[in-house]
């Protein structure tokens, strides 16, 4: 994510979902509320994990525990708008991700919120740290920020 205030541009992303908002999204401001952000990101990230990297999200032995997560809101979206999520990876480690997250109204060059959301990827018993699975890596590996 860019250090500075100003909004992140759609350039910057290198995968996108276009992402419905719902009637019980918007708060009694008649906005999309806060919480709901993360929700997108969460969207966004687990969806390009089951189709582009194999996540198993019912039985596979790895799953990714968020561990961290921030967002900076530049603007109101409100239901009905369709948003599109953009998705990068800013720092892939062993068994952890830095996903960088911006969500732009439909159309729209500059962000309306952007953030980061860290997964540390840990077996499913245990819950201890296991590398990446090499699927899952050379997927987020396509979404280097560079």
């Amino acid at each position: 994510m860019a250090e500075s205030n100003a909004p992140e541009t759609r350039a910057r992303y290198r995968q996108f979902l276009a992402i419905p908002t719902r009637w019980m999204d918007n708060d009694i401001y008649g906005h999309v509320n806060n919480v709901t952000y993360y929700s997108f990101f969460d969207t966004v990230i687990n969806e390009y994990l089951i189709r582009a990297g194999g996540l198993d999200i019912a039985d596979g032995t790895i799953v990714g525990l968020a561990v961290e997560t921030f967002c900076r809101f530049n603007r109101e979206i409100a239901f009905p708008e369709t948003i599109e999520a953009g998705l990068r990876v800013a720092k892939l480690g062993n068994s952890s991700v830095r996903y960088e997250v911006a969500i732009f109204k439909a159309g729209e060059d500059a962000a309306a919120a952007s953030g980061h959301f860290v997964h540390v990827f840990v077996n499913r018993a245990s819950r201890k740290p296991v590398p990446i699975p090499a699927t899952m890596r050379a997927a987020m590996e396509r979404l280097v920020a560079g």
